[in-house]
């Protein structure tokens, strides 16, 4: 089982990024897919999530600037960010999860600076 993270950098304030996750070893499309953030010190926390059904959510402060995603038929995951704001700066972590089944990728950096 694989999950790789990509697509993350640097960015200005007011700035967009698109995060991939491709995902390898399993059934992807039977999964609900997250992603979270952490930043030092602190505790990994939720971001958006996507259901194997298609319905997605957010936490209220990514809520109309993010926008997840996914595309079954690559067994790809996607996190579009707009509007990305200083505190938006984290390393960003790909999850995969099916009852008590929970997969983890390694994470890709977004920096958010002037």
């Amino acid at each position: 089982v694989q999950l790789v993270e990509s697509g993350g950098g640097l960015v200005q304030p007011g700035g967009s990024l698109r995060l991939s996750c491709a995902a390898s070893g399993f059934t992807f499309s039977s999964y609900d897919m997250r992603w979270y953030r952490q930043t030092p010190g602190k505790e990994r926390e939720w971001v958006a999530g996507i259901e194997s059904g298609g319905s997605s959510y957010y936490v209220g402060g990514v809520k109309g600037r993010f926008t997840i995603s996914r595309d079954n038929a690559k067994n790809t995951l996607y996190l579009q960010m707009n509007n990305l704001k200083l505190d938006d700066t984290a390393v960003y972590y790909c999850n995969a999860r099916l009852v008590q089944t929970n997969y983890w990728g390694q994470g890709t950096r977004v920096t958010v600076s002037s």
